[in-house]
């Protein structure tokens, strides 16, 4: 089904095919009286996003949720899912010490709403078996891309994601305490007005809670124009924990598996992520950060949890 029939099917009109303003999935921005709204793909298990995220708002977290409109919202067309979010207006991250922090401080928020258990019953984590034949597949693509982009990669790389193919048993057995979270907590992901607002909380999943911030560690700044080309420095990620820490206290136990949940967070999203986008290799914001990626998997001791 092509866009201009999603948005006629939600009450729209559009007499030619609309334009994504996301070139990576369909996100379709269309007027809805005298306000605009987006209307985007979202997951399987739609209707228990949605009663996530309006459990976060009556908590206080500025987050999306779906427009009331005549038609029904969400929709399922063929075999996917689409909502229909207000637009946000607003400021974009720009990587200043404010604005990190109140990341930060907007993740531990939300982490702090989780409920103890997936009452939610939204998507479980469950990546736990990679094998080495993957590695070698993915790593003969990110050289192959690196060479043509005249970069050249840290035999190490390898060696790193070998070593979280082997551990997965053990981080799978590690008992890490979980939470419901939109698990796509990056940059391009949230509108400043000042405070961060969340546009996309459609990936929410019940997740090893160090895991999500491993992910926010290292693809923060993935996707986004204003934002710095590399991940954060040392003192930046400490300003996003400080943050995170006004909500969250994290266990002895979750310290002691952060070294291995980064490098198997990198196995599971940057991995692929190096491998796919060829053309990625030759933006040079996006090249920076992958170099800036693989330093720091392969030495990532400054990268602490406090």
């Amino acid at each position: 089904m092509n866009g201009k029939e999603i948005l006629n099917r939600f009450g729209f009109t559009a007499a030619e095919e609309p334009v994504s303003i996301y070139p990576y999935s369909p996100v379709y921005r269309v007027k809805y009286g005298a306000k605009d709204v987006v209307v985007k793909r979202t997951q399987s298990r739609v209707k228990n996003v949605i009663a996530y995220t309006h459990m976060l708002k009556d908590k206080g977290v500025n987050v999306v949720t779906p427009v009331k409109l005549q038609a029904d919202n969400p929709q399922k067309f063929e075999d996917t899912n689409y909502v229909v979010y207000r637009f946000i207006e607003g400021e974009k991250y720009s990587g200043k010490e404010k604005e990190i922090y109140e990341a930060g401080k907007m993740l531990g928020q939300i982490h702090s709403f989780s409920p103890p258990s997936n009452v939610y019953h939204l998507l479980e984590y469950d990546v736990y078996d990679f094998n080495q034949s993957e590695v070698e597949e993915s790593m003969a693509a990110i050289i192959e891309h690196a060479d043509k982009a005249g970069v050249a990669i840290d035999p190490r790389l390898k060696t790193k994601l070998l070593e979280s193919v082997e551990r997965q048993q053990e981080i799978y057995d590690a008992g890490l305490p979980h939470v419901a979270t939109p698990h796509d907590y990056k940059a391009n992901n949230l509108v400043l007005i000042p405070e961060p607002y969340l546009i996309d909380p459609d990936n929410a999943a019940w997740v090893p809670r160090i895991f999500d911030l491993a992910l926010a560690l290292l693809l923060f700044h993935n996707e986004h124009e204003e934002a710095p080309n590399r991940v954060f420095t040392i003192d930046e990620w400490e300003l996003f924990l400080s943050g995170y820490g006004e909500y969250i206290v994290l266990t002895d136990h979750e310290k002691a598996y952060w070294k291995k949940a980064k490098q198997h967070v990198f196995l599971d999203e940057v991995m692929w992520l190096m491998a796919e986008y060829e053309e990625d290799w030759q933006n040079a914001s996006q090249q920076k950060l992958f170099n800036s990626l693989i330093h720091v998997v392969i030495d990532s001791a400054g990268y602490k949890l406090i």
